[in-house]
């Protein structure tokens, strides 16, 4: 067993994960796994920068995780940055305070190369069953971006396109610098379009209608999973492997787009970071679903977390 730590620093949360990895068994146990809501990508379509309030809450966030992995005695550390720091001129002061903090510099890594972690975490526990049919479609809609990846045992094709559910919320949903609560249908159609521009883009590279099993990866996904359930507060072990119809993601959906901010906060599930872009997340699962005829998406609570902690160990 190695004990590893990784963090995964995306648009919307820094995420970390200590666990002890065995690769001989493929085993990975989690020893700490938790997630903060910092909002790095605040603004950063609108500015290309990262704006000063968020990075003193990442830095809080890689303070805390500090202690955690001391605590643990994780030998190596892996600290992964995705769209939002990859996309802003200001980068290299977040590159040097998180260096500062954790004493390791953030990778800022390319969308190919996150859609691949993402692919390694969330297939590896399904590689060994036959009930899921191949080749997968790895769906990880994060903050900036959403990463696709079709493979089986391997990862055949990869395309990382801009429809993350910040992203799409501050570019479609906001006016005056509020929220539309709820946006109007000029709005939702606009976004909508954007949508599926961008899953025009992946499929000139992804065969996404290839795939026979869609698995659905990130808050958005899983939030819509814990909506689907019903559940009395946000169960990772309810959520991680359940799957959701069509019809009951499209129904989600609807209503999140049609809800103000008090009813998407009263849903007992939701975490307080998401009230506001889940229903841009929400519409770009549906719209991936409906383009590739999926019934269903098997939604998976290992990601690109877990393949960050496989490559280091």
């Amino acid at each position: 067993m190695t004990r590893v730590a990784a963090v995964d620093c995306g648009t919307n949360s820094i995420r970390l994960l200590v666990a002890d990895a065995d690769p001989a068994t493929g085993e990975l146990v989690d020893l700490d796994r938790r997630m903060t809501i910092v909002r790095l990508g605040q603004g950063v379509d609108r500015t290309g920068r990262l704006a000063p309030e968020a990075l003193q809450r990442t830095f809080a966030a890689c303070r805390e995780y500090a202690d955690i992995i001391k605590e643990h005695g994780a030998e190596r550390l892996r600290f992964v940055a995705t769209s939002a720091s990859r996309d802003a001129e200001n980068r290299d002061e977040f590159v040097r305070g998180v260096l500062d903090i954790l004493g390791v510099e953030p990778e800022v890594i390319s969308g190919d190369q996150e859609a691949e972690f993402s692919f390694t975490g969330a297939t590896k526990e399904l590689a060994g069953g036959d009930h899921l049919p191949k080749p997968y479609l790895v769906v990880d809609i994060g903050g900036g971006s959403t990463e696709f990846v079709v493979g089986d045992d391997r990862v055949r094709a990869a395309r990382s396109v801009d429809i993350g559910c910040v992203r799409m919320t501050e570019r479609h949903l906001v006016r005056d610098g509020v929220v539309s609560d709820p946006p109007s249908e000029e709005q939702v159609a606009a976004m909508r379009a954007d949508i599926e521009a961008a899953l025009d883009l992946a499929e000139e590279t992804v065969p996404l209608r290839e795939a026979r099993t869609l698995v659905g990866l990130a808050g958005s996904v899983t939030t819509v999973s814990a909506i689907a359930q019903e559940l009395p507060e946000y169960d990772s072990a309810a959520i991680h492997h359940s799957r959701v119809s069509h019809d009951r993601v499209r129904e989600i959906t609807e209503w999140l787009l049609r809800s103000t901010h008090a009813e998407r906060a009263a849903v007992p599930s939701m975490h307080p970071g998401r009230v506001d872009v889940i229903a841009a997340g929400a519409l770009v699962l549906l719209s991936i679903m409906e383009r590739i005829g999926a019934e269903e998406v098997v939604v998976s609570e290992h990601d690109i977390l877990d393949g960050i902690a496989w490559s280091v160990a």
